[in-house]
């Protein structure tokens, strides 16, 4: 079985996109546009976000119009995406809209993955929903050299440090790279 993955660019102070649920101060970071390959996860046979992060894709990129532009980045995989409202898809994605509790949708995901990866690709509070069901096997920031002043917080819940061990810290370009394993509730690991 893959590990559960919440990978995410974020400011220094936290914010994964702005007042105006906008990118473009990440954009506008020396290659935040076109990020290294690297900062991906690697083996990731699954993606999941949450409606909003779904919607901002389909807007950005006009995936309705032009769906081609889907498998740029998703590829085959496929890709749920927790709503409570009706979304399109564009033609020919792989896109599995769920609803209710993390754990509840769970299993599909787990299914689907196989034995490779899931990437929680966008939403703090849904990436906090799969951290509360002891789901989540690690956190990996790209941490971009700005502050704002609001916005999508990165992870909205408290979590304590006996939670997360630190795997690693590099720089990649201008992006400070942070990786954190997640360990599990009742977790007998303080390494």
């Amino acid at each position: 079985m893959g590990r559960i993955i919440f990978d995410t660019a974020t400011s220094l102070n936290g914010w994964i996109a702005d007042e105006h649920n906008s990118l473009g101060w990440l954009f506008a970071v020396e290659h935040g546009d076109h990020p290294d390959s690297g900062l991906f996860p690697a083996d990731c046979t699954v993606m999941v976000c949450g409606s909003t992060t779904y919607q901002w894709l389909l807007d950005e990129q006009d995936l309705l119009t032009h769906p081609e532009r889907w498998q740029e980045f998703h590829g085959n995989r496929p890709t749920f995406v927790f709503t409570s409202r009706q979304l399109p898809a564009p033609p020919g994605a792989d896109v599995r809209f769920v609803r209710g509790p993390v754990t509840d949708a769970l299993p599909a995901i787990r299914a689907a993955a196989g034995h490779g990866d899931i990437w929680i690709v966008g939403g703090g509070d849904l990436a906090g929903q799969f951290l509360d069901a002891d789901a989540l096997d690690e956190i990996a920031l790209s941490v971009a050299p700005v502050a704002l002043t609001g916005g999508a917080p990165l992870l909205p819940r408290r979590v304590e440090s006996h939670r997360l061990r630190l795997e690693s810290a590099t720089a990649v370009g201008q992006f400070a790279r942070i990786i954190y394993r997640v360990l599990p509730l009742h977790s007998g690991d303080s390494s």
